[in-house]
């Protein structure tokens, strides 16, 4: 597997090893040995959580706050995504500051987004199919949420050819 540390180093791009023939494809999606050579770190998830969107579906930027923050690896087994992370670590010299990357069904990609970040994601295909690990359960009490839209962030969210559709709590400022 290929790893590349992004803008902010903390957040990885992941690219496994893809054997494709005649039949199709196989790649190790998930390694914990390798994942945690390749993140500096020992990282246990204890939760998986996949989702479908249509085209113009804008999921986020959500995070839970400690004790409960959750890092995530995510990637795309259908479809493709426009996917965001933004560091929201006050004390770090990369707060505000988001990075993106298409991940999708053809390119196999995944991203590791470590504790401390706020994630969102926009579907640009129909029927995407998005799947992730968590580091910690879900808590709708440490549950948070920024508006994807937030001017000091200035995301440069791609269009979509289509209203975007957000979530009711998506969509409050």
């Amino acid at each position: 597997m290929k790893v590349t540390p992004l803008k902010i180093p903390e957040v990885k791009l992941i690219e496994p090893e893809v054997f494709s023939d005649e039949r199709g494809f196989f790649y190790e999606s998930f390694n914990q040995k390798q994942f945690n050579d390749a993140v500096g770190q020992e990282v246990i998830f204890v939760q998986d959580n996949q989702s479908t969107s249509k085209k113009g579906v804008l999921r986020g930027l959500h995070y839970q706050e400690q004790p409960l923050a959750q890092g995530k690896l995510v990637r795309v087994i259908f479809g493709e995504v426009f996917d965001v992370a933004v560091d929201i670590r006050e004390n770090s010299a990369t707060y505000g500051q988001w990075v993106a990357e298409i991940l999708s069904g053809s390119n196999k990609k995944q991203l590791w987004i470590p504790e401390g970040f706020a994630h969102g994601f926009l579907t640009l295909t129909d029927d995407t199919e998005f799947l992730y690990k968590t580091t910690n359960f879900y808590s709708k009490k440490h549950e948070r949420t920024i508006h994807w839209k937030r001017n000091d962030f200035d995301i440069n969210w791609p269009t979509v050819g289509a209203d975007l559709v957000l979530s009711l709590k998506d969509s409050q400022p």
